[in-house]
């Protein structure tokens, strides 16, 4: 049997595996991975660069699968490397399987992302393009690696597909190649009853290379990728007309291909007949979880033959390193999981500002000390104050990848992804701002990098009603309560998905900067304020150092009578009133609470050290009250919004909103009377 024909086998034999999965399972979507098993098959057996030996070489080929619901042909296609046995494909979608219906994160098989929600997984391969290239800019040629991405109609349409293809065509991103198995079938109907646009001039109007082939042809398969790894100055993409459900068959050996019913279930279930469908492309159905031997051993010469390469390349390697001591020691400290060593003492900040404002000196002290950080802004970087950043390094562009700082656009969801796959490349540190309300933009993302556990930098600023004028549109209300209930929420490794920090002054800033910067397993959000804070009394930098305690007492008195409790803003709020109580005799002790996650991973005797049993509480939010109820814990009341927002200048709504020590006076006293 020639190449040719084995590589048609190879492919045949990964759409038994993926049908098989899931008719095993009886669930599952076998359609797409039967189609796309061809490119799959080209790609993994001919064409992806990465160590047998070494599964997270830092300058291997990534591959990033977009439409999650063709994980069987991902698992399929990684056990011809020996990533998956066979074991593991008989539980798909089991408890405690390795193989989820949906591809998570597991780079050491060879899944560089979870995916499932459309129109992620391909943006995140964009972001991994920007990362690769800003590491080639500063550590040259050893820096090989390409970044390969599968995307499908569904994928396509997802709103955030416009603003992936808009940046990678704007970067000129050649390390890029997007194969989008184009099948004409989507789950509940076909694409052209959704949609008429021309996909190929849409993206070549955007500044990509367009190749359309026949996506089950192999050599046009070869071809295409081929000319996209010679194109230089654009990412390319590879339209491959496919077959949903390529080799499906019903029972008297007829096509069942291209049909709708069998995207989301089993070929039974859609009417297909398995055992026809197996027999004719080879395989046993009475045995359909085997690798064929000469399948097996062309998959064995590729990888001798990628060690091949991989020694070359760490001969290169070891004689750059010998070359370039310095730079050598620099790509460790980049590729390094631990945190940037940055010294904090030395961060000087001005008295009594916004909070965005403290970020802003952080972060123009971070550009200066950690060159592999990208800060991105979705255009508000001289309003979320990102610019700190700005103003110490350069805009990333297609000449200039040496740059630290992403222009987005308007585009907070793309640009999320996008730091999102920065950080899954590795070697960078990735940040980025918006208004806090646009957060609702982002959210989505913000569970991926909390379910995937990478530690990308939320930087959320005008934290509350006091955006003022600009009116309710623009006012967080329920924000907060839904990053909170985030940051309660368990990864998979027992830890809170979600590091969320909201400092009440500038100094509680700098120690929720360095919290984020030193918080490696999850991704961190920072709530900051639009307008100037009253620093909390006597407060440093070496007291504030106790919000890494999540909540620590402010102003502590002796037998309190009540205790007063918030983050943000509102701790100044209670400073105030706490000053107005004591003159009525009432004692008031002040607890800060920056992050309710981390308060409740410290020990019971702390956390009844600041909420001590027994004692009133009163908690101030900007936001819904519920924000707070799992500190005031039914021990007294809170008093928040319940509406959204009004248009006027904040301290008017301040007023009428009765964010005010005398509202406070107001609100404890009328709590103590109740008691």
């Amino acid at each position: 049997m020639d190449k040719k024909q084995l590589s048609l086998r190879a492919a045949d034999n990964i759409r038994i595996l993926a049908l098989s999965m899931v008719e095993k399972a009886k669930s599952g979507h076998p359609g797409g991975a039967m189609g796309g098993a061809d490119f799959a098959q080209v790609l993994f057996g001919e064409y992806m660069v990465f160590d047998p030996e070494c599964p997270e070489w830092f300058a291997r080929d990534r591959f990033f699968l977009d439409p999650g619901h063709m994980s069987p042909m991902l698992y399929a296609t990684l056990s011809m490397h020996g990533k998956y046995s066979m074991e593991d494909l008989k539980n798909f979608r089991q408890w405690e399987s390795v193989t989820p219906g949906h591809p998570e994160r597991d780079v050491r098989r060879g899944v560089e992302n979870t995916s499932g929600p459309l129109g992620q997984g391909h943006t995140y391969a964009v972001g991994a393009a920007i990362a690769a290239k800003k590491m080639e800019a500063k550590f040259g040629k050893i820096m090989r690696q390409r970044i390969f991405a599968f995307i499908s109609d569904g994928g396509v349409q997802e709103e955030i597909s416009q603003g992936a293809g808009r940046i990678a065509g704007h970067l000129g991103l050649d390390n890029l190649v997007m194969f989008y198995d184009a099948n004409n079938i989507q789950l509940s109907t076909t694409v052209d009853e959704v949609t008429s646009e021309d996909v190929a001039m849409k993206y070549k109007a955007w500044g990509w290379e367009v190749i359309e082939i026949n996506g089950n042809d192999h050599e046009q398969i070869r071809k295409a990728l081929d000319k996209a790894i010679a194109v230089k100055g654009k990412p390319t993409l590879i339209i491959g007309k496919t077959l949903m459900g390529k080799g499906a068959m019903d029972a008297d050996g007829k096509s069942f291909e291209n049909k709708v019913s069998t995207h989301g279930q089993p070929l039974s279930a859609a009417g297909a007949c398995t055992a026809t469908s197996i027999k004719g492309m080879g395989g046993n159905p009475d045995n359909p979880f085997v690798i064929f031997d000469d399948v097996k051993k062309m998959y064995a010469d590729r990888q001798k033959a990628l060690k091949e390469e991989c020694k070359a390349w760490e001969k290169e390697y070891q004689a750059w390193r010998k070359a370039n001591a310095t730079l050598a020691d620099e790509l460790d400290t980049w590729l390094s999981d631990e945190a940037p060593k940055v010294d904090w003492k030395g961060i000087v900040q001005k008295p009594n500002q916004a909070t965005r404002a403290a970020s802003a000196t952080v972060l123009g002290y971070l550009a200066q000390q950690v060159p592999n950080m990208v800060v991105s802004s979705a255009d508000l970087s001289n309003s979320d104050k990102t610019d700190g950043f700005l103003k110490h390094t350069s805009v990333i562009t297609r000449n200039n990848f040496g740059g630290g700082f992403l222009q987005a656009g308007v585009s907070e969801f793309t640009m999320a992804c996008l730091c999102i796959g920065m950080a899954l490349h590795g070697g960078i540190i990735a940040a980025c701002g918006t208004f806090f309300v646009f957060s609702d933009y982002i959210k989505p993302a913000a569970r991926m990098a909390a379910l995937m556990e990478v530690p990308v930098k939320f930087v959320w600023t005008h934290d509350a009603f006091r955006v003022g004028e600009d009116g309710p549109t623009h006012e967080p209300v329920e924000q907060e309560a839904q990053i909170r209930l985030l940051e309660k929420l368990k990864n998979h490794s027992g830890d809170n998905s979600l590091l969320a920090l909201r400092p009440a002054d500038v100094h509680e800033t700098t120690v929720a900067w360095q919290l984020a910067m030193e918080n490696t397993k999850t991704p961190t959000a920072l709530i900051l304020s639009r307008q100037n804070i009253d620093d909390l009394p006597a407060n440093t930098y070496s007291k504030s150092k106790r919000v890494a305690k999540g909540a620590y007492v402010v102003r502590e008195v002796e037998n309190p009578d009540v205790v007063l409790l918030a983050s943000g803003s509102e701790v100044s709020t209670l400073v105030a009133g706490a000053d107005l109580l004591a003159k009525k005799k009432i004692k008031a002790q002040i607890v800060s609470v920056p992050s309710e996650g981390l308060f409740r991973r410290q020990s019971a005797k702390y956390q009844s050290a600041v909420l001590p049993e027994g004692v009133l509480r009163f908690g101030l939010t900007a936001g819904l009250p519920v924000t707070l109820e799992g500190l005031v814990a039914g021990q007294g009341s809170i008093w928040g919004l319940e509406s959204f927002g009004f248009s006027a200048p904040y301290k008017v709504l301040d007023e009428k909103l009765g964010f005010t020590p005398e509202n406070v006076v107001k609100q404890v006293t009328k709590l103590l009377k109740k008691k």
